[in-house]
């Protein structure tokens, strides 16, 4: 039986959390944060995440790198941090993300199998070519598409539409990869291919609609695509 996925003209992955690892930004301030660096590094996506979805729906759109910055704020006086050499450390820290460890592996077995592949994140032009650099993984990729280009946060339709505009492929032929399961549920409810790459072990979301395949990490992918 063919996959799901076979046929996909190009694979386009959100950027945090799939290709790169958001807490590895507090692990490189471990000698300041001590035991308070993974309680910091998931309060910290938490509420960035929150602000994305708030300011989508209030109109106040302001760029990742901001409301980075205002999450990296709420979460260090939430946990009694109060030290500004460290949110700017911290925040230079952020610029620099590692990729997760089988990620270049995985998108060089795509791109050797002729797969065009990109980034579409909320990340700002500059955030996600630099931890892209920073990973590796600039040199593989065709295109980095930012949020930045139509103004407003996932899961707006208005940003996976982007991938389908600048790419000219039809969404039906393009495979998008995330590890975020409201994401992954938010591009199939737009009209695109899905592999929701479960690294936490999640349960499924209860919003329109389910992912094609799911996956535990990137090296499953070109499997399940039938590719390489």
């Amino acid at each position: 039986m063919a996959s799901p996925l076979s046929g996909a003209a190009a694979c386009v992955f959100d950027a945090y959390g799939t290709l790169l690892d958001t807490s590895s930004a507090a692990a490189r301030a471990k000698d300041a944060l001590g035991e308070r660096g993974q309680a910091l590094a998931d309060l910290w996506r938490s509420k960035q995440l929150q602000y994305t979805w708030l300011r989508s729906l209030m109109g106040r759109h302001a760029d990742f790198r901001q409301v980075t910055e205002d999450a990296l704020a709420f979460a260090m006086e939430t946990l009694g941090v109060a030290d500004a050499a460290l949110a700017a450390r911290l925040m230079d820290e952020y610029q620099r993300l590692d990729a997760f460890p089988e990620v270049p592996r995985a998108l060089e077995r795509l791109r050797r199998a002729g797969v065009r592949l990109a980034i579409l994140s909320n990340g700002t032009p500059g955030m996600l070519a630099s931890s892209a650099r920073h990973g590796g993984i600039a040199p593989l990729l065709e295109a980095i598409l930012s949020v930045e280009e139509v103004g407003i946060y996932k899961p707006s339709p208005r940003v996976y539409q982007l991938a389908v505009d600048r790419l000219g492929v039809a969404a039906d032929r393009i495979l998008f990869v995330s590890a975020n399961g409201w994401d992954a549920f938010a591009a199939k409810a737009f009209g695109v291919r899905v592999a929701w790459c479960n690294r936490a072990g999640q349960p499924p979301e209860r919003i329109p609609e389910p992912p094609d395949v799911v996956v535990r990490d990137l090296s499953e992918l070109a499997g399940v695509m039938g590719v390489g």
